[in-house]
């Protein structure tokens, strides 16, 4: 483990010993948000549910290690609104929301869903596979510390020089390693087992399960490259535009847990850590220029899944941190 990721951990740590127990997220938070006339507007999501699961789905370290920085569009001309989902509607994976469950592998997420697009966008849909999140989280060591914290680039060099197989959801029996981490349930009442504290990462096993062919070796899916995307919306914009959704990674505050719909934007509540989500379009609401992005929070967490959140401003550090890259095919 290198010195930066070991301070890190030492970092979450003591900040994990000085948070709460008791969640602090309230129908009280719910109507200051409502009240402050803001952007979007909240419900509360998370009902009975350990701080402990609540700090666990924000595992992205910010500011970690960089990639080279992608070729700049020099000439472009982009729509005022883009949904990827539209764009490319035979690429079934541009419309998929995951669950990470009770572990922070949101960086692991966000990275295989943007991935799992390109391939299919950048192969005019003749190559559609879901990539595998528990590969990457279990397997890349120099990602991070797994369920515990991961860094989005260092998630997109290792699909480079690494490759990665194919996985679909909890249960799926898609690919060759689905997520082995079950879904957990934000509200009182619902069918899926109750949140709760942090999921110890999955062991790498470099086999695929059982019955599914091709090997482990043959399945393994590579990027031809991959790069940071410049800070600059309109070269956001133009990489989606051209080659699909990307990774993005931010500053989640408590608020943000209970986002229901609108355009996002901090208004109370104290900080929880990185997030990692895949940005797939753009707009405009009311006249507040927005990124559409894709949670991995399933599909009972804010509008189906999905978010808004302000455009332009480089709001909680949302347009400081993306990265992305092309497939192999």
């Amino acid at each position: 483990m290198s010195c930066f990721i070991f301070a890190h951990l030492l970092t979450l740590l003591a900040v994990s010993q000085a948070w709460p127990q008791a969640s602090p997220l309230s129908q009280d938070m719910v109507n200051i948000i409502n009240k402050a006339n803001s952007t979007w507007t909240a419900k509360l999501k998370f009902e009975n549910v350990e701080y402990t699961y609540i700090k666990s789905l924000c595992g992205t370290i910010l500011k970690g290690p960089k990639l080279p920085d992608m070729v700049r569009f020099e000439e472009f001309s982009l729509p005022d609104s883009f949904d990827s989902r539209d764009q490319w509607p035979n690429c079934h994976t541009i419309s998929q929301i995951r669950d990470q469950g009770s572990c922070g592998s949101c960086w692991a997420f966000g990275a295989v869903e943007a991935m799992s697009d390109r391939f299919c966008i950048q192969s005019s849909g003749k190559v559609s596979l879901e990539v595998s999140a528990e590969d990457l989280l279990s397997c890349c060591d120099e990602c991070g510390m797994g369920c515990y914290g991961g860094f989005p680039a260092a998630a997109w060099d290792f699909w480079t020089k690494n490759g990665l197989v194919t996985g679909g959801l909890y249960n799926s029996n898609v690919g060759c390693r689905p997520y082995t981490i079950a879904p957990c349930e934000h509200h009182v009442n619902g069918t899926r087992p109750p949140c709760s504290g942090e999921e110890d990462t999955p062991d790498c096993v470099k086999q695929c399960t059982e019955g599914y062919s091709p090997s482990y070796a043959e399945d393994r899916h590579f990027g031809q490259r991959s790069y940071s995307i410049p800070s600059d919306p309109q070269q956001i914009m133009a990489e989606i535009y051209k080659n699909g959704p990307v990774e993005a990674a931010f500053s989640v505050y408590e608020d943000f847990l209970l986002y229901k719909t609108g355009v996002y934007q901090h208004v109370t509540g104290g900080f929880l850590g990185g997030h990692a989500i895949k940005i797939l379009g753009w707009g405009e609401e009311n006249g507040t220029p927005y990124w559409l992005a894709a949670n991995s929070w399933n599909t009972d967490w804010g509008d189906n899944g999905y978010f808004k959140i302000l455009r332009g401003k480089n709001h909680c550090g949302i347009e400081g941190e993306m990265v992305a890259g092309l497939p192999k095919l």
